[in-house]
Protein backbone atom coordinates (compact mmCIF):
# COMPACT_ATOMS: atom_id res chain seq x y z
CA UNK A 1 0.00 0.00 0.00
CA UNK A 2 1.24 3.26 -1.16
CA UNK A 3 1.87 6.12 1.38
CA UNK A 4 -1.10 8.06 -0.56
CA UNK A 5 -3.80 6.24 0.18
CA UNK A 6 -2.61 5.42 3.51
CA UNK A 7 -2.90 8.82 3.90
CA UNK A 8 -6.42 9.37 2.82
CA UNK A 9 -7.34 6.57 5.35
CA UNK A 10 -6.19 8.65 7.63
CA UNK A 11 -8.07 11.62 6.69
CA UNK A 12 -11.34 10.08 6.50
CA UNK A 13 -10.93 8.01 9.79
CA UNK A 14 -10.20 11.46 11.96
CA UNK A 15 -13.78 12.68 9.58
CA UNK A 16 -15.50 10.45 10.75
CA UNK A 17 -14.46 10.46 14.60
CA UNK A 18 -15.33 14.42 14.10
CA UNK A 19 -18.31 13.79 12.74
CA UNK A 20 -19.35 11.05 15.59
CA UNK A 21 -18.50 13.30 18.06
CA UNK A 22 -20.72 16.13 17.01
CA UNK A 23 -23.98 13.48 17.05
CA UNK A 24 -23.12 12.97 20.40
CA UNK A 25 -22.47 16.28 21.51
CA UNK A 26 -25.68 17.32 19.64
CA UNK A 27 -27.62 14.37 21.45
CA UNK A 28 -26.32 15.37 25.06
CA UNK A 29 -27.07 19.17 24.33
CA UNK A 30 -30.19 20.27 26.55
CA UNK A 31 -33.28 20.89 24.06
CA UNK A 32 -33.67 24.59 24.28
CA UNK A 33 -36.68 26.15 26.58
CA UNK A 34 -37.66 28.88 24.08
CA UNK A 35 -40.49 28.71 21.60
CA UNK A 36 -40.33 30.62 18.68
CA UNK A 37 -43.71 32.97 18.12
CA UNK A 38 -45.07 36.12 16.67
CA UNK A 39 -46.92 39.39 16.95
CA UNK A 40 -50.48 39.23 16.10
CA UNK A 41 -53.04 42.05 16.21
CA UNK A 42 -56.64 41.96 15.79
CA UNK A 43 -58.47 44.95 14.15
CA UNK A 44 -61.49 46.96 14.71
CA UNK A 45 -62.82 48.26 11.81
CA UNK A 46 -64.53 51.19 12.08
CA UNK A 47 -67.87 51.31 9.44
CA UNK A 48 -71.16 53.41 9.50
CA UNK A 49 -73.82 51.04 8.37
CA UNK A 50 -75.09 54.19 5.98
CA UNK A 51 -73.04 55.31 2.76
CA UNK A 52 -72.19 59.11 2.49
CA UNK A 53 -69.38 61.56 1.62
CA UNK A 54 -67.20 61.68 3.88
CA UNK A 55 -66.87 65.43 5.41
CA UNK A 56 -64.70 65.03 8.28
CA UNK A 57 -62.24 62.71 9.40
CA UNK A 58 -60.87 63.39 12.98
CA UNK A 59 -57.92 61.11 12.92
CA UNK A 60 -54.61 60.00 11.36
CA UNK A 61 -52.67 57.04 11.16
CA UNK A 62 -50.40 56.62 13.93
CA UNK A 63 -52.63 58.97 16.57
CA UNK A 64 -53.66 57.33 20.00
CA UNK A 65 -57.55 57.86 21.20
CA UNK A 66 -59.51 57.13 23.71
CA UNK A 67 -62.74 55.53 23.81
CA UNK A 68 -65.68 57.89 22.72
CA UNK A 69 -63.36 60.55 20.60
CA UNK A 70 -64.79 61.16 17.54
CA UNK A 71 -63.53 59.77 14.35
CA UNK A 72 -65.13 60.61 11.26
CA UNK A 73 -68.41 62.02 9.95
CA UNK A 74 -70.07 61.63 6.76
CA UNK A 75 -73.04 63.57 5.40
CA UNK A 76 -76.27 63.85 6.84
CA UNK A 77 -78.72 66.24 5.37
CA UNK A 78 -81.21 63.40 4.34
CA UNK A 79 -80.77 61.79 8.09
CA UNK A 80 -81.09 65.23 9.74
CA UNK A 81 -84.06 65.95 7.75
CA UNK A 82 -86.17 62.47 8.85
CA UNK A 83 -84.97 63.48 12.37
CA UNK A 84 -86.64 67.20 12.54
CA UNK A 85 -89.89 65.46 10.43
CA UNK A 86 -90.16 62.95 13.54
CA UNK A 87 -90.13 65.17 16.13
CA UNK A 88 -92.86 67.32 14.66
CA UNK A 89 -94.90 64.57 13.76
CA UNK A 90 -94.02 63.21 17.57
CA UNK A 91 -95.54 66.22 18.58
CA UNK A 92 -98.36 66.84 16.70
CA UNK A 93 -99.47 63.48 17.98
CA UNK A 94 -98.92 64.39 21.02
CA UNK A 95 -101.08 67.57 20.86
CA UNK A 96 -103.78 65.22 19.62
CA UNK A 97 -104.06 62.98 22.48
CA UNK A 98 -103.82 65.54 24.76
CA UNK A 99 -107.05 67.44 22.91
CA UNK A 100 -108.82 63.79 23.27
CA UNK A 101 -108.58 64.20 26.87
CA UNK A 102 -109.69 67.56 27.57
CA UNK A 103 -113.05 67.00 25.67
CA UNK A 104 -114.30 70.45 24.02
CA UNK A 105 -113.01 73.66 24.35
CA UNK A 106 -113.75 76.05 26.93
CA UNK A 107 -115.70 78.30 24.85
CA UNK A 108 -117.97 75.37 23.29
CA UNK A 109 -118.68 74.52 26.64
CA UNK A 110 -119.91 77.68 27.27
CA UNK A 111 -122.14 77.97 24.53
CA UNK A 112 -123.61 74.43 25.77
CA UNK A 113 -124.21 76.23 29.25
CA UNK A 114 -126.25 78.96 27.33
CA UNK A 115 -128.25 77.13 25.10
CA UNK A 116 -129.20 74.78 28.15
CA UNK A 117 -130.28 77.95 30.11
CA UNK A 118 -132.15 78.74 27.44
CA UNK A 119 -134.20 75.72 26.64
CA UNK A 120 -134.79 75.64 30.84
CA UNK A 121 -136.24 78.91 30.51
CA UNK A 122 -138.80 78.10 27.33
CA UNK A 123 -139.43 74.91 29.33
CA UNK A 124 -140.75 77.44 32.65
CA UNK A 125 -143.12 79.41 29.92
CA UNK A 126 -144.53 76.23 28.34
CA UNK A 127 -145.53 75.10 31.79
CA UNK A 128 -146.79 78.07 32.97
CA UNK A 129 -148.85 78.30 29.76
CA UNK A 130 -149.74 74.63 30.00
CA UNK A 131 -151.11 75.59 33.54
CA UNK A 132 -153.10 79.06 32.04
CA UNK A 133 -154.57 76.71 29.36
CA UNK A 134 -155.91 73.73 31.30
CA UNK A 135 -157.67 76.52 34.08
CA UNK A 136 -159.03 77.93 31.32
CA UNK A 137 -160.57 75.14 30.05
CA UNK A 138 -162.75 74.77 32.98
CA UNK A 139 -164.69 77.86 32.21
CA UNK A 140 -167.36 77.01 29.69
CA UNK A 141 -166.69 78.82 26.54
CA UNK A 142 -163.13 80.53 27.46
CA UNK A 143 -160.86 78.13 25.85
CA UNK A 144 -160.95 75.05 23.15
CA UNK A 145 -159.51 71.50 23.68
CA UNK A 146 -157.10 72.27 20.62
CA UNK A 147 -155.42 75.19 22.48
CA UNK A 148 -154.74 72.68 25.72
CA UNK A 149 -152.76 70.16 23.59
CA UNK A 150 -150.75 72.99 21.62
CA UNK A 151 -149.78 73.91 24.97
CA UNK A 152 -148.79 70.48 26.38
CA UNK A 153 -146.59 69.71 23.00
CA UNK A 154 -145.27 73.21 23.68
CA UNK A 155 -143.95 71.72 26.79
CA UNK A 156 -143.37 68.40 26.01
CA UNK A 157 -140.94 69.90 23.38
CA UNK A 158 -139.13 71.95 25.68
CA UNK A 159 -138.41 69.17 28.24
CA UNK A 160 -136.80 67.29 25.39
CA UNK A 161 -134.46 69.86 24.65
CA UNK A 162 -133.43 70.49 27.97
CA UNK A 163 -132.80 66.85 28.17
CA UNK A 164 -131.00 66.97 24.85
CA UNK A 165 -128.87 69.58 25.27
CA UNK A 166 -128.07 68.54 29.26
CA UNK A 167 -126.70 65.07 27.14
CA UNK A 168 -124.87 67.12 25.09
CA UNK A 169 -122.93 69.35 27.92
CA UNK A 170 -121.95 66.04 29.84
CA UNK A 171 -120.53 64.68 26.46
CA UNK A 172 -118.50 67.57 26.33
CA UNK A 173 -117.43 67.48 29.45
CA UNK A 174 -116.38 63.96 29.52
CA UNK A 175 -113.94 64.12 26.33
CA UNK A 176 -113.28 61.38 23.59
CA UNK A 177 -114.39 57.88 24.24
CA UNK A 178 -112.24 55.57 25.91
CA UNK A 179 -111.39 53.69 22.52
CA UNK A 180 -110.36 57.04 20.82
CA UNK A 181 -107.85 58.09 23.84
CA UNK A 182 -106.12 54.25 23.54
CA UNK A 183 -105.81 55.16 19.79
CA UNK A 184 -104.42 57.78 20.31
CA UNK A 185 -101.86 56.58 22.61
CA UNK A 186 -100.91 54.10 20.81
CA UNK A 187 -100.02 56.60 17.77
CA UNK A 188 -97.95 58.70 20.00
CA UNK A 189 -95.80 55.58 21.05
CA UNK A 190 -95.17 55.08 17.49
CA UNK A 191 -94.03 58.46 16.25
CA UNK A 192 -92.02 58.23 19.67
CA UNK A 193 -90.08 54.58 18.24
CA UNK A 194 -90.25 56.71 14.95
CA UNK A 195 -88.19 59.63 16.57
CA UNK A 196 -85.59 57.34 18.29
CA UNK A 197 -84.87 55.66 14.98
CA UNK A 198 -84.30 58.69 13.18
CA UNK A 199 -81.88 60.07 16.10
CA UNK A 200 -80.14 56.46 15.32
CA UNK A 201 -79.57 56.92 12.28
CA UNK A 202 -78.49 60.32 12.12
CA UNK A 203 -76.03 59.27 15.31
CA UNK A 204 -74.58 56.22 12.83
CA UNK A 205 -73.09 59.12 10.46
CA UNK A 206 -70.81 60.24 13.11
CA UNK A 207 -68.70 57.44 14.51
CA UNK A 208 -66.61 57.71 18.02
CA UNK A 209 -64.22 55.05 18.67
CA UNK A 210 -65.49 51.68 20.52
CA UNK A 211 -62.50 51.33 22.63
CA UNK A 212 -59.04 53.39 22.88
CA UNK A 213 -56.04 52.22 20.52
CA UNK A 214 -53.92 52.79 18.42
CA UNK A 215 -55.14 54.66 14.82
CA UNK A 216 -53.51 51.50 12.59
CA UNK A 217 -54.93 53.26 8.85
CA UNK A 218 -57.67 55.17 7.12
CA UNK A 219 -59.11 54.00 4.19
CA UNK A 220 -61.11 57.59 3.23
CA UNK A 221 -60.05 60.90 2.50
CA UNK A 222 -62.34 63.96 3.04
CA UNK A 223 -64.27 64.23 0.18
CA UNK A 224 -64.68 60.56 -0.88
CA UNK A 225 -67.47 58.58 -1.09
CA UNK A 226 -68.31 56.00 1.40
CA UNK A 227 -70.46 52.81 0.83
CA UNK A 228 -72.50 51.76 3.62
CA UNK A 229 -70.62 49.34 5.80
CA UNK A 230 -67.35 49.96 4.42
CA UNK A 231 -64.41 50.61 6.94
CA UNK A 232 -62.83 54.12 7.35
CA UNK A 233 -60.66 53.52 10.34
CA UNK A 234 -58.66 50.66 11.40
CA UNK A 235 -58.06 50.67 15.21
CA UNK A 236 -55.76 48.47 16.83
CA UNK A 237 -56.61 48.01 21.00
CA UNK A 238 -53.88 47.53 23.22
CA UNK A 239 -55.60 44.80 24.64
CA UNK A 240 -56.29 42.58 21.17
CA UNK A 241 -52.57 42.40 20.76
CA UNK A 242 -51.07 38.92 21.48
CA UNK A 243 -48.13 36.83 20.95
CA UNK A 244 -49.22 33.28 19.01
CA UNK A 245 -46.75 30.12 19.35
CA UNK A 246 -46.52 26.53 17.79
CA UNK A 247 -45.58 24.07 20.98
CA UNK A 248 -44.90 20.60 20.46
CA UNK A 249 -47.75 17.58 21.91
CA UNK A 250 -44.96 16.78 24.70
CA UNK A 251 -44.82 20.10 26.04
CA UNK A 252 -48.81 20.74 25.26
CA UNK A 253 -49.33 18.73 28.76
CA UNK A 254 -47.29 20.37 30.97
CA UNK A 255 -48.89 23.91 30.11
CA UNK A 256 -52.22 25.45 31.26
CA UNK A 257 -54.45 28.54 30.84
CA UNK A 258 -53.19 31.52 33.29
CA UNK A 259 -49.72 30.03 33.11
CA UNK A 260 -46.83 32.94 32.90
CA UNK A 261 -45.28 33.22 29.81
CA UNK A 262 -41.61 35.58 29.24
CA UNK A 263 -41.46 36.47 25.92
CA UNK A 264 -37.85 38.28 24.46
CA UNK A 265 -37.99 40.58 21.72
CA UNK A 266 -34.89 41.52 19.72
CA UNK A 267 -33.16 45.02 20.62
CA UNK A 268 -35.26 44.98 23.87
CA UNK A 269 -33.73 44.56 27.05
CA UNK A 270 -34.86 42.10 29.44
CA UNK A 271 -38.35 40.06 29.09
CA UNK A 272 -41.95 41.18 29.17
CA UNK A 273 -44.16 39.12 31.29
CA UNK A 274 -47.99 38.10 29.82
CA UNK A 275 -50.16 34.87 30.38
CA UNK A 276 -51.55 32.19 28.80
CA UNK A 277 -54.97 33.09 27.40
CA UNK A 278 -55.50 30.25 24.55
CA UNK A 279 -54.80 26.42 23.93
CA UNK A 280 -55.92 25.10 20.83
CA UNK A 281 -57.59 21.73 21.22
CA UNK A 282 -56.85 20.62 17.86
CA UNK A 283 -53.62 20.15 16.18
CA UNK A 284 -52.15 22.65 13.69
CA UNK A 285 -50.41 20.31 11.00
CA UNK A 286 -51.73 16.44 11.03
CA UNK A 287 -49.16 14.07 9.06
CA UNK A 288 -51.19 11.99 6.67
CA UNK A 289 -50.00 8.68 8.41
CA UNK A 290 -51.19 7.30 11.17
CA UNK A 291 -50.15 8.31 14.74
CA UNK A 292 -46.54 6.37 15.59
CA UNK A 293 -44.23 7.70 17.79
CA UNK A 294 -42.21 8.81 15.29
CA UNK A 295 -44.97 11.08 13.62
CA UNK A 296 -46.47 12.63 17.17
CA UNK A 297 -43.74 14.39 17.28
CA UNK A 298 -44.41 16.53 14.12
CA UNK A 299 -47.56 17.75 16.08
CA UNK A 300 -48.15 20.97 17.16
CA UNK A 301 -50.48 22.85 18.82
CA UNK A 302 -51.46 26.85 18.66
CA UNK A 303 -51.03 28.86 22.05
CA UNK A 304 -51.59 32.39 22.63
CA UNK A 305 -50.43 35.05 25.29
CA UNK A 306 -51.72 38.45 26.05
CA UNK A 307 -50.55 41.13 28.15
CA UNK A 308 -51.33 44.23 30.46
CA UNK A 309 -52.31 47.32 28.15
CA UNK A 310 -49.77 49.36 29.15
CA UNK A 311 -47.01 46.45 27.99
CA UNK A 312 -48.73 45.51 24.86
CA UNK A 313 -48.49 48.81 23.34
CA UNK A 314 -44.95 48.17 22.75
CA UNK A 315 -45.36 45.03 20.94
CA UNK A 316 -45.92 45.28 17.14
CA UNK A 317 -47.74 42.80 14.92
CA UNK A 318 -45.66 40.70 12.30
CA UNK A 319 -43.24 41.06 15.04
CA UNK A 320 -40.75 38.00 15.95
CA UNK A 321 -40.60 36.57 19.24
CA UNK A 322 -39.02 34.04 21.72
CA UNK A 323 -41.39 32.82 24.29
CA UNK A 324 -40.32 30.92 27.61
CA UNK A 325 -42.83 29.23 29.73
CA UNK A 326 -41.71 29.62 33.19
CA UNK A 327 -41.17 26.52 35.01
CA UNK A 328 -41.64 24.78 31.96
CA UNK A 329 -37.91 23.20 30.52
Amino acid sequence: MTQSGTGVRLILSGAVAIVGVSVLIGCNRPASDLVQGYVEGEYVHVASPYGGALTTLSVQRGMQVKRGDPLFALEHISENATRDEAERTLSQSRANLEDRRKGKRPSEIASLRAQLQQAQAALQLSMREMARQEGLATVSGAAVELEVDRARSARDQSQQRVSQLQADLNTALLGSRTDQVTAAEAEVRAKEAALVKAEWDLAQKRQLAPKSGFVFDTLYREGEWVPAGRPVVVLLPPDHIKVRMFVSQARLGRIQLGDPVQVMVDGVHGSILGKIAYISPKAEYTPPVLYSQGSRDKLVFLVEALFDQAVAMNLHPGQPVDVRFNGVQ
